[in-house]
């Protein structure tokens, strides 16, 4: 794994890289990671090369697995904005309350939203055979662990990290 440039960054900004690149390294099946602010701008990112954490393929789990291709987690944080608001206006819609996760079932991949407390989301693209509960359990872990963590400070930060990535 090419370790992401913690360079600079808080201790809040780094545990969260390393959170989403435990996400995606230690849970079977998945291929991209991407955490999405409030208002749709990309904040963490486990596409290599392309965001402030990597998951290049090695270490437990890691190896060989497949990725999606460069920039696949950009458009995974466009998908999980666009699920997460459509989601949003439909529970509003039907008096449902607000959206605690969203899964979509595809024949080759599903792709997984989850709120975090501070109306970011977290978004999950893995295999279509994947352990879905496994994924959302760990989900739920991440967002158990950065919710806290994800003040208006450290999503700046983030956001000007993903800015100055290569």
């Amino acid at each position: 794994m090419t370790a992401p440039s913690t360079y600079g960054l808080s201790t809040q900004a780094r545990n969260l890289q390393w959170l989403l690149t435990d996400l995606v390294e230690e849970v079977p099946g998945v291929n991209s990671v991407a955490v999405v602010s409030s208002d749709g701008l990309l904040l963490l990112s486990s596409d290599p090369g392309g965001g402030a954490a990597s998951a290049g393929g090695s270490g437990p789990g890691g190896a060989g697995r497949p990725r999606g291709p460069r920039g696949a987690s950009a458009d995974l944080a466009t998908i999980v904005s666009g699920l997460g608001s459509l989601t949003t206006g439909a529970a509003a819609l039907m008096e449902g309350g607000s959206v605690k996760q969203t899964m979509v079932a595809m024949e080759h991949g599903s792709v997984f939203v989850m709120a975090i407390s501070d109306g970011s989301l977290l978004g999950v693209h893995a295999t279509p055979d994947c352990d879905m509960s496994v994924v959302a359990y760990h989900m739920a872990l991440f967002v158990g662990r950065a919710g806290h963590v994800l003040t208006p400070e450290v999503r700046s930060e983030l956001r000007q990290s993903m800015e100055n990535t290569p």
